[in-house]
């Protein structure tokens, strides 16, 4: 039976440095969570940790295609929450290392879950999975389009999730997050989401780079509200062995997200429009999340206007 909080509770973060893990991390120790990271730093950084005493955490510089170092992590958890992983444009760069952080990786958490068996596993994938989809708002259950290696390993990620619940009886939950942003993003680092840089480039003064023709949407949804779902995900027993989408079920196209960007900032907006990336190959997304409604009762409370405006404050103390 899953525990109906985590307050004391061992609790493992793969990638706990990174943006949503340091978060995480944060919700988890206010919970009274007892939290050990595991982190490599490709893109986590201890910046990310900032303001979080350093005796409410355990970390250790790591990589999770350290299978030894791995088990000896899980065997001490009660809660693994795995999101450590090569991101997308990493992943179109050097497939193989997608393969062995992203795919490698996640099979080294799950055969330790099987051996030691925590109350739940708690596995990161993306919506990158569902590639350009046939209708819109897209569901779970709908087709699966993978068109990054960065789709296939997290993709490849859920079914091995999937295959040891079925065949072990670990107990699994993979939460899908649709283009997370908020506080500890990065804006440096070359890897981050559009809302990052935007909010630098409009910080600057500098004109925003779209990349095409910023007519491509997506469903933007908060740190803060990913965060809360994910938790939720992880302790109710209604979710084991269940994946679910966790967005807005708002589609926001990123001209309209520069316009929302520039008018924070009281600029008038003046587009770069620059060349589409080897990534931008998705041309609209909203996700339902209707099933995490039904089953786990959550629904985001942050608007994309009021995330912007936390996000903004966010970055004037940074």
């Amino acid at each position: 039976m899953v525990v109906s909080d985590l307050k004391g509770q061992c609790v493992l973060v793969t990638g706990g440095a990174g943006f949503v893990g340091s978060n995480l991390v944060r919700r988890l120790i206010a919970d009274g969570a007892v939290v050990t990271i595991l982190d490599d730093f490709f893109t986590g950084r201890l910046e990310n940790l900032r303001g979080v005493g350093p005796e409410s955490y355990r970390l250790v510089r790591g990589s999770v295609t350290d299978s030894d170092l791995v088990r000896q992590l899980v065997s001490d958890a009660e809660f693994v929450f795995h999101l450590a992983a090569r991101n997308i444009i990493a992943s179109t760069r050097n497939p193989y290392e997608d393969f062995k952080t992203n795919i490698g990786g996640t099979l080294n958490v799950l055969l330790a879950a099987r051996d030691y068996h925590p109350q739940r596993v708690i596995y990161t994938s993306s919506v990158s999975v569902y590639g350009n989809p046939r209708y819109l708002p897209i569901n779970e259950d709908d087709r699966i389009s993978l068109l990054t290696p960065y789709a296939v390993s997290k993709y490849s990620g859920e079914g091995y999730c999937q295959a040891f619940y079925e065949s072990y009886g670990v107990s699994v939950v993979v939460v899908r997050y649709s283009n997370v942003y908020g506080p500890w993003q990065d804006p440096q680092n070359p890897y981050c989401g559009v809302v990052a840089k935007f909010m630098q480039r409009a910080q600057s003064g500098l004109p925003l780079e779209i990349h095409g023709d910023g007519q491509q949407t997506r469903d933007f949804t908060f740190v803060e509200d990913a965060v809360e779902a994910t938790l939720q995900a992880a302790l109710s027993p209604k979710s084991e062995g269940e994946v679910f989408n966790i967005g807005t079920g708002v589609e926001t196209s990123v001209e309209t997200l520069a316009h929302l960007v520039s008018d924070l900032y009281g600029l008038e907006l003046v587009p770069l429009h620059i060349d589409r990336r080897d990534i931008d190959n998705i041309r609209r997304r909203v996700v339902n999340i209707e099933k995490i409604r039904r089953i786990l009762r959550w629904v985001p409370s942050v608007t994309l206007a009021k995330g912007l405006c936390k996000t903004q404050q966010w970055l004037q103390t940074a």
